[in-house]
């Protein structure tokens, strides 16, 4: 239950005992609880409670009930009153974890030190500092600890550590064997979702489909299509069948292929790619998070960057329907190039789209033809 619905629960039972304010007083029960302002609780009110808030909250409407009595006089003459509270020691303890990814040239501090916290503590990151009421245990310091230094001193990306990272609001399993899924990829599946949302029946190919970010998404977006997602690594396509199952979908398939070198059907409506683009040379300059951590072969062509544009552009016009399209990730300078290899290809240019840095990141193309 969300904290909208407990307080709802918890005016409906005070106003069975004849409280002249129930509002207010299970407002006061819940902003005790959860270590709130009652000016702000609503500020929350889409937050999830754990069984021992709820618990708590039960617990002092019984008592009120009980002994008809207002919260502040029931608050008075219970324990709650003597409770140690940990927040102090937690915000420290947070603060230092901090500083130590600082410490250790990690750029969103902050940013990680809290998902870390959020995700040994059970909670979300939102939520993190409502929870400081309560001890931090000595198993969950160790945890916290060795994420850390991984994050700190290894460079591991947070989202390994994590193991699990959200792209277009749905979440996905991530590790090394698989490249992490970037903001700037959800502009893509954005503009297919607006070309497929046009279709019939349409049927959709995405390449080098990774944990299966684009795939999955646009099976859970788009109910009608049927998406067949590849990838030439093994290990790829396990983590992609794990995240189909765990967000459900049930219009997606995955298949092991260089390419289109397992593909049968040539009758699809959208190709999809976003392919490993960074030039070689681009590729030994990489953050070592990058380098060092994710997938060198779903970075890098191990060449100019260009590889597999030149050939999903060139052999994917045989697999496309006439009038279908093929929808490109492209690096921060390669949209132009990536245009002309399309337009000599047979392709009509209908799209070039920037991501939230003003930079050309998505580059569409139609097939010649009739629809």
């Amino acid at each position: 239950m969300k904290l909208l619905d407990i307080l709802k629960f918890s005016e409906e039972y005070l106003k069975k005992y004849s409280f002249s304010k129930p509002r207010l007083e299970s407002e006061k029960v819940i902003a005790h609880v959860l270590k709130l302002d009652r000016i702000g609780l609503y500020a929350y009110f889409d937050m999830e409670l754990t069984e021992e808030q709820k618990n708590q909250i039960r617990s002092f409407l019984r008592v009120m009930a009980r002994d008809r009595a207002e919260f502040t006089q029931v608050l008075k003459s219970t324990s709650e009153t003597k409770e140690v509270s940990f927040q102090e020691e937690n915000r420290e303890l947070l603060r230092k974890s901090i500083e130590y990814l600082k410490n250790n040239n990690v750029i969103d501090a902050r940013l990680d030190g809290e998902y870390i916290f959020a995700h040994v503590l059970g909670v979300t990151r939102a939520t993190l500092t409502l929870n400081f009421h309560r001890k931090i245990t000595e198993e969950e310091k160790e945890k916290i600890k060795k994420m850390l230094i991984s994050r700190g001193k290894n460079k591991r990306p947070l989202q390994y550590i994590l193991g699990e990272w959200e792209f277009y609001g749905y979440p996905f399993k991530v590790d090394e064997r698989v490249l992490i899924p970037r903001a700037d990829t959800e502009i893509l599946v954005e503009q297919c979702k607006f070309i497929l949302n046009e279709q019939e029946n349409p049927k959709v190919l995405d390449i080098g489909t990774g944990s299966g970010a684009i795939s999955i998404t646009l099976g859970k977006e788009v109910k009608k299509a049927q998406i067949l997602g590849l990838d030439i690594s093994e290990d790829a396509i396990t983590v992609a069948e794990e995240n189909k199952r765990l967000n459900k979908v049930e219009n997606v398939r995955f298949l092991k292929s260089d390419i289109f070198s397992n593909v049968v059907d040539k009758d699809y409506t959208l190709i999809v790619s976003n392919p490993p683009y960074i030039p070689m040379e681009e590729y030994n300059t990489l953050m070592a998070e990058v380098k060092d951590h994710e997938p060198l072969r779903a970075l890098t062509d191990k060449g100019d960057g260009y590889y597999f544009y030149k050939t999903i552009s060139k052999e994917g016009k045989n697999y496309l329907i006439n009038g279908g399209f093929l929808a490109f990730e492209v690096g921060y300078n390669q949209a132009e190039q990536v245009s002309k290899f399309m337009e000599e290809d047979g392709y009509d240019i209908v799209a070039i789209v920037k991501d939230y840095g003003g930079i050309d990141r998505v580059v569409i193309g139609r097939k010649n033809g009739e629809k």
